[in-house]
């Protein structure tokens, strides 16, 4: 897809969060009400026949875009979190990202057999966090599961879309 005008408006910053990560700062297209527009609307196409019954958005740039595209599908959105941050029962995934390890958790009663969901981020880069997301939801048995990233780093080596099955549907709307 790699929209000209997304492209243009994403900034990057050098050395965050970590030296030597080139950190693709989507809060650039969030701010501006024409990205954000065009991000929400080419997901929605991207989206709309495919029955989508919830959006899980990861913590936590996935929230902006992801409870954004629920709305739109007319989906429940369910919030993938860092451990303590969800307030009922949990279940929850470890997992190891490029700069360190971290945990994410999704409340117990949030999705069911009869879901289609789709997984939402602002970016594939190792794919570690998303890969734990999807292992978490596939404990659920949902009916079908696709997997979203605003952004897929293709020239930086990272191959995270490698960490999933070729059947695994997976779309981006940038590559950088």
């Amino acid at each position: 897809m790699n929209n000209e005008y997304l492209l243009k408006n994403l900034r990057n910053v050098p050395d965050f969060p970590v030296h030597g990560i080139q950190f693709k700062d989507v809060s650039t297209l969030y701010k501006n009400p024409k990205c954000l527009k065009i991000m929400v609307n080419e997901l929605y196409d991207l989206y709309k026949d495919k029955g989508i019954t919830k959006v899980v958005g990861i913590e936590s740039r996935g929230f902006v875009v992801g409870a954004a595209l629920a709305v739109k599908l007319g989906a429940g959105f369910v919030m993938c979190r860092k451990p303590g941050k969800l307030p009922a029962e949990t279940r929850r995934e470890s997992y190891v990202k490029e700069y360190g390890k971290d945990t994410i958790e999704i409340h117990t009663d949030a999705i069911d057999e009869k879901d289609i969901v789709l997984l939402h981020d602002d970016l594939l880069a190792g794919g570690g966090t998303m890969k734990a997301a999807y292992n978490l939801v596939r404990q659920f048995n949902p009916t079908k599961i696709y997997i979203n990233f605003i952004i897929e780093l293709t020239k930086e080596g990272l191959h995270g879309r490698a960490r999933f099955d070729k059947v695994v549907d997976i779309t981006t709307l940038l590559e950088v």
